[in-house]
């Protein structure tokens, strides 16, 4: 499991560190607040959601990785009834977890008490590489008994599981980067993985636009029910990023943290 948390954290700073240097150099939008607020709070809700999680295996060792160990263990789950051998099955693990997780983040979107964790995400008022970062603690632990009940259901190999922590983690970051690909590489991308610019869409102020493009990692899901946008009516420069808050206060750790509690 230390090789494993190991392995994580190496691509995670990685994809982190050539997304920074690539969204400064080859911005998308400008920024309507300067990084430094933004980043204290977007890393402050990092640090926070690593060590609720440190906390929830401590408390409940059957985590997402731990819950695949389990699968596999005592035969639990579909894949367990059928032979599919190792890389067909984790090829179909792999994109069957990400429906779940595009199904959560729709719900997300529908529930009042989640959408209530969830605008914490959306209130941010630029988006970049650190925005994938910041999610309130409690969606974190949501999300993580989502994925477990998912591993359950499935029982996928330890290896897929790991391998789609890691897409699922570096996808969400490409994603979220304020970064201005060239217009003939979204378009060969975009059929296949979710764009900076198709996920910006779904950042938007705009009611209709932030309740469409819920994919993090694979863009068929959104196609396929129809929750696809493919650009914003005002354009990726003059579009407006956030929810009704735009001022200062997104950018404030304590505001961010106490969001879900305050009645609007």
């Amino acid at each position: 499991m230390e090789s494993v948390e190991s392995l994580r954290l190496i691509v995670f700073l990685s994809v982190l560190v050539v997304l920074v240097l690539l969204e400064t150099f080859f911005e998308r939008k400008e920024r309507v607040q300067p990084r430094s607020g933004r980043w204290v709070t977007n890393f402050v809700m990092t640090l926070v959601n690593t060590a609720t999680i440190y906390l929830m295996g401590l408390l409940m060792p059957i985590m997402v990785v731990g819950a695949a160990l389990v699968t596999t263990r005592y035969q639990i789950g579909l894949f367990h009834f059928i032979d599919l051998g190792f890389w067909m099955e984790a090829v179909i693990a792999i994109i069957l977890l990400d429906w779940v997780i595009w199904a959560q983040h729709l719900i997300t979107h529908k529930v009042p008490i989640l959408w209530r964790l969830h605008r914490v995400h959306h209130s941010d008022r630029d988006i970049d590489v650190s925005s994938a970062l910041r999610f309130h603690p409690l969606e974190i632990v949501f999300s993580i008994f989502v994925k477990i009940a998912a591993v359950f259901i499935l029982g996928p190999a330890v290896l897929a599981v790991i391998l789609f922590e890691i897409l699922l983690n570096a996808n969400a970051m490409f994603n979220h980067a304020n970064l201005a690909l060239p217009r003939w590489l979204d378009r060969v991308l975009r059929p296949f993985i979710v764009t900076p610019d198709m996920h910006r869409v779904h950042h938007s102020i705009e009611y209709t636009e932030h309740n469409h493009n819920f994919g993090f990692m694979l863009s068929i899901w959104d196609r396929i029910f129809r929750t696809y946008t493919a650009e914003p009516k005002a354009g990726h420069k003059e579009m407006k990023l956030g929810l009704e808050w735009q001022d200062d206060r997104p950018a404030q750790p304590l505001w961010a943290f106490s969001l879900p509690f305050h009645r609007k």
